[in-house]
């Protein structure tokens, strides 16, 4: 096999100093996620990796064009554009460019107290053969932010971004509808018509099926759309207005807590006492003390 000897044509990389990555260890802000080695390859023909140690950090390679293999574990695993390859660190692994169709790849090695369960969970995506994402405009422009802030040079501002910054670029393939905003506008209209609606029906006892009513769907599809617009079922979503209004009276007004029960809605005092602990971890007598010492 004959592996990468020069550099490609157009290629980009970094590779941190080892000072430089002992500090990222040590700081509150950069200790959870960094970045140790970052590049683009395109049309990389030739290239090769064999290590059979494993590499210290985790491996993420995005082929953008052309096509790749790799095998991890003794599992051999194909990679095409639009997919991405994740290695675990301290794993078996060899990877290869395809000889007549070689890749074009952004890639970036991490560490980090949270990387393994981020590597882990990429890694049970790519098995499942989910690993398929575009690279779209709002990945390609954070790795070029992180590329050129390391560009210029590891002071604590820059080696601090980026850290903030790489969990948002790694959200975009845990998170890929969220990430690219691919929720219908349609599904969104209903979902802002329903919360709208919910708002205006805080004190007041509202079902699903009215709320279902009110936009003119069905139930069941109601229930869908909201949810995957939202993330949470349209009860439980109403349950958070209903706090978030019950925060809101508890700070700014002299109200008793039975009161500010029945101004969202619930005539049974205990049962709101349950419900705002379970949204807020605390009392809601606890909650008006606290917020009392704030300045």
């Amino acid at each position: 096999m004959i592996q990468k000897q020069e550099g490609f044509e157009g290629e980009r990389a970094i590779i941190l100093p080892p000072k430089i990555l002992e500090q990222y260890e040590k700081t509150p802000f950069t200790k959870e996620f960094y970045v140790t080695d970052i590049g683009y390859y395109p049309k990389a023909r030739h290239h090769y990796r064999d290590r059979q140690e494993g590499a210290q950090e985790h491996i993420l390679i995005h082929c953008v064009e052309g096509r790749g293999t790799a095998t991890i574990h003794d599992k051999e695993i194909s990679i095409g554009p639009s997919e991405y390859l994740i290695i675990p660190a301290k794993t078996k692994h060899v990877y290869r460019a395809d000889p007549n169709y070689p890749w074009t790849i952004y890639w970036v090695h991490f560490k980090g107290l949270q990387a393994a369960a981020i590597s882990k969970r990429l890694y049970e995506r790519m098995l499942q053969q989910k690993n398929k994402v575009m690279f779209s405009e709002q990945y390609r422009y954070l790795f070029d932010k992180i590329y050129s802030t390391l560009q210029q040079g590891y002071s604590k501002e820059n080696i601090e971004f980026i850290a903030l910054t790489f969990p948002y670029y790694l959200s975009g393939y845990l998170l890929t509808e969220r990430f690219n905003d691919h929720v219908e506008k349609e599904d969104v209209n209903i979902s802002d018509q329903a919360i709208r609606f919910l708002k205006n029906r805080i004190a007041e006892a509202t079902t699903l099926k009215d709320i279902a009513n009110h936009v003119h769907l069905s139930v069941s599809h109601f229930s869908s759309v909201f949810h995957k617009t939202t993330g949470y079922s349209p009860i439980e979503y109403f349950n958070h207005l209903k706090i978030q209004h019950a925060c809101h009276l508890l700070q700014f007004s002299n109200h008793r807590v039975f009161e500010i029960a029945l101004a969202i809605g619930i005539d049974d005092p205990y049962y709101f006492s349950r419900l705002f602990r379970s949204h807020m971890g605390i009392s809601p007598k606890n909650y008006r003390n606290r917020w009392a010492m704030h300045p």
